[in-house]
């Protein structure tokens, strides 16, 4: 199970290209509803998640947790208890934690980037605590993938299938999608 987390001012395209690209890849995604069932994107596209936060069930069977960026999204993620517990028990667990734009700031200040290489949107680099920040557009480093910004969200989208699918099923879902 992959959670992707989602509150309101979060960006749209960061967080909808990867549920696609993960789905198409028969990777099983729920969109969690961080601030209520109906969440409002950065741009006023509202998105009906599958599950509120309270609904999550932190056990074996979680794979991932995806944080999109987007602000105030990235902030309304930053201070959620339950977004930190999730990363707490991915930590603990040796489960992926990938984040993308303004999202990997969340990481920094939960200690989880310290010794990592990792990217975000330019101008967060400080915020990515105990990192080497790389300023490449997608970034793999153990069990943290991390993006700069949507311009990548798709290429975000095909390195977690790669990560949890392997690069065949990446690539194969990348050459159905006509990406070049």
């Amino acid at each position: 199970m992959v959670y992707v987390f989602l509150a309101d001012g979060f960006e749209e395209i960061e967080a909808i290209s990867p549920i696609d690209i993960l789905r198409r890849a028969g990777v099983s995604v729920q969109t969690v509803g961080v601030t209520g069932k109906t969440v409002t994107g950065s741009h006023g596209i509202m998105i009906t998640a599958d599950i509120t936060a309270g609904e999550i069930k932190l056990d074996d069977d979680l794979e991932m947790v995806v944080l999109p960026g987007g602000l105030p999204g990235a902030d309304n993620l930053q201070k959620d208890d339950i977004v930190n517990k999730a990363l707490k028990f991915a930590s603990d667990n040796n489960k992926y934690i990938s984040a993308i734009c303004a999202a990997p700031k969340i990481l920094g200040a939960a200690g989880l980037l310290t010794g990592k290489k990792a990217t975000c949107f330019p101008g967060y680099e400080q915020e990515l605590i105990g990192a080497e920040a790389t300023g490449e557009s997608v970034v793999t480093d153990g069990k943290i993938v991390t993006a700069k910004g949507a311009g990548v969200a798709s290429l975000f989208g095909f390195e977690l299938v790669k990560v949890l699918k392997g690069q065949e099923t990446a690539e194969k879902i990348a050459k159905a999608m006509q990406t070049p």
